[in-house]
Order: C-alpha cells, then sequence, then structure tokens
C-alpha cells in the first residue's frame, strides 16, 4: 500500500479550501482517507497553514510520501 500526503480539496465553487489528509494512494483525491493531519486556506490575506507536526513526522518516518504542494507546505511550516 502506497500512503501519501496530499491535499483534499473541500470549499465552494472558486473558493478552494484544502485539508491535508493522508490515504492510500489508489484512492479518489476527495475520497477515502486514513487521516487528517492539516489544513490550507489559501483565500485568506495570508493563507493560512494549521500542520500537525507530530502526526506529520510520523507519517513521514512510517514511509509516507508528501506531494510536491504538500512537501512546500511542510517546508514552509518547518516541519522538513
Amino acid at each position: 500500500m502506497a500512503v501519501k500526503m496530499r491535499l483534499r480539496r473541500m470549499g465552494a465553487k472558486k473558493a478552494p479550501f484544502y485539508r491535508i489528509v493522508v490515504a492510500d494512494s489508489r484512492y479518489p483525491r476527495d475520497g477515502r482517507f486514513i487521516e487528517e493531519i492539516g489544513y490550507y486556506n489559501p483565500l485568506t490575506e495570508e493563507p493560512t497553514i494549521k500542520i500537525d507536526a507530530d502526526k506529520a513526522k510520523a507519517w513521514i518516518a512510517n514511509g509516507a510520501q508528501p506531494t510536491d504542494t504538500v512537501k512546500g507546505l511542510l517546508k514552509k511550516n518547518g516541519i522538513l
């Protein structure tokens, strides 16, 4: 099972809001997931990023691969 950390799109049309989730890579983007570890709101004046650092580090230690976007968010928060 290939586990990925990726964004799950939520919110209304033209008003995206993302949750950062850990999911099997075979699941659809907005489908089933294993655990939610944070969120990202790009529409606020200063984009809001909140990630549970302990959970993120634990999943990376267990072999979860972050997508490019999530990797950038993790670096911005100082987790990677």
